[in-house]
Formats: C-alpha cells, sequence, structure tokens
C-alpha cells in the first residue's frame, strides 16, 4: 500500500530524525515500528497521513493515489472540552459519506450504533465528551476509527493512559479490523502489545532503521527485556 524510498523525515530545515527509509507496508499488514522517545515515530504518521511534508525523497501509494486514511493522534492532541456529544463525534466518521452538514441514512445511523455497541459505549451514546474518562474517549475515538472504514489506519499511542481492560478490548478492535484486510500502523510503548500482536516491525533510532518480521527486528533491540527497561519506551507501527 505505502512504499518509502529514501524518504527523509522530520521538520522544515531541521536534519532529519532518522536515517533515510526505504521499504514498504503491505496492504493488509500489521506492522509494530518502535523506538525510543524522540526518535520520530510520531512524526512519521504524520508524514503517511498527509499532515507533514517529506525533507527528502518520496513515499507513493499503490495506484498513485492515497487512500481512505483514519488517523488518531495521542490524546494530549485531543480538545476534550469541545462541546460535543459521544454519538456525534462518532458520527464525524461518516462525515466523507454525508458531507460535514448532511443527514445521516438508517444504514449510517445503525453503523454508528454498532460501533458503540462493539466498543461498549452504548450507554454513554448522549453524554458530553468531556465527561468521559481516558479509556472510555479512546473507545469512543476507536468507534469513529470503525464507522470510517478507512482502508488505512494510523494510531499514535493508543494504550497510554489507559486502563488494562480497555487496552485488552481495543487490541482486540484492531485484530478485527486486521482480519478485515486494513493497513494498521501503530505507535506503542509496551513491549508485550508488540511481541504478542504485531507481525511485522520498523525499529526507529537516529543511527539506523530495520524493518521486517517482527522476531528479525526485535533481535536488533539490545536487551530483549526491553519492557521493564523505561529507559527503552517503544512504538509501534502496523
Amino acid at each position: 500500500m505505502i512504499t518509502l524510498q529514501q524518504a527523509e523525515i522530520g521538520y522544515g530545515s531541521v536534519p532529519p530524525l532518522f536515517s533515510p527509509l526505504s521499504g514498504h507496508f503491505a496492504t493488509g499488514s500489521l506492522t509494530a515500528v518502535v523506538g525510543v522517545n524522540g526518535a520520530g515515530k510520531s512524526t512519521l504518521l504524520k508524514t503517511l497521513a498527509g499532515l507533514q511534508p517529506l525533507q527528502g525523497g518520496s513515499l507513493h501509494f499503490s495506484g498513485n493515489q492515497p487512500p481512505r486514511i483514519a488517523y488518531l493522534p495521542q490524546q494530549t492532541e485531543l480538545d476534550r472540552q469541545f462541546p460535543i456529544r459521544v454519538s456525534d463525534l462518532v458520527a464525524i466518521g461518516n462525515w466523507e459519506k454525508s458531507g460535514m452538514f448532511g443527514g445521516l441514512s438508517k444504514y449510517a445511523s445503525r453503523h454508528i450504533a454498532e460501533a458503540l455497541e462493539c466498543v461498549g459505549m452504548t450507554a454513554m451514546a448522549s453524554r458530553p465528551v468531556g465527561e468521559l474518562s481516558g479509556g472510555q474517549l479512546q473507545r469512543v475515538l476507536f468507534a469513529r476509527l470503525l464507522v470510517q472504514q478507512a482502508q488505512l489506519i494510523l494510531l499514535d499511542e493508543p494504550f497510554t493512559g489507559i486502563d488494562s481492560a480497555t487496552t485488552q478490548l481495543l487490541v482486540q478492535v484492531i485484530e478485527q479490523l486486521y482480519r478485515q484486510g486494513r493497513t494498521l500502523i501503530a505507535v506503542l510503548h509496551d513491549m508485550s502489545l508488540v511481541t504478542n500482536h504485531f507481525s511485522q516491525v520498523l525499529l526507529l533510532t537516529p543511527q539506523c532503521c530495520h524493518w521486517g518480521d517482527a522476531d528479525w527486528v526485535l533481535e536488533h533491540i539490545p536487551a530483549l527485556n526491553v519492557a521493564s527497561q523505561p529507559q527503552y519506551q517503544m512504538a509501534v507501527v502496523s
């Protein structure tokens, strides 16, 4: 789905955050991009989403046209005080079909209800977003991803600051999307999630990048008990 050739990722005239990147995210793949804090993981996602230009090299989508993309930023980038109900936030995922001011069809309304049920948030549908906990908000944002029906899904630290039950549920949602043939890219800090759920890994460091099967890439991470060592906080992209 995505091919990178000597892609330089960064901001403006500042040197790239890591060495030029060449490789591809296959259609329907579940890849983990891992690296220490500041390695450029979030910037890579923003570049793939078209929110940040390449500094150099090239980025191509199959068919020479970007697919429908769903991008979930870190929760710290979201305005939780915006006055909107849970159901309306999820309905935003349908705006490409209905338009910003168009009404929802019966099919769209049913799909929104099913998405909320999938993440266990049906009872909160009419509540203001500002009343939600971090875990509840992340469930709602995943419901919006389901409604978007995007082929490429980019997740930036989707499990940071949420409870284990919500993490477990949202991992199941990711696996469901993967089985549907979606291409997923997620930034993570929990290495156990990487080893247990991601078959492809992209390891980013300022010096070099390793990209391939998870088992092979993880061999390049010093001290495989990295999950218990806070100085090695890893991230995953699929």
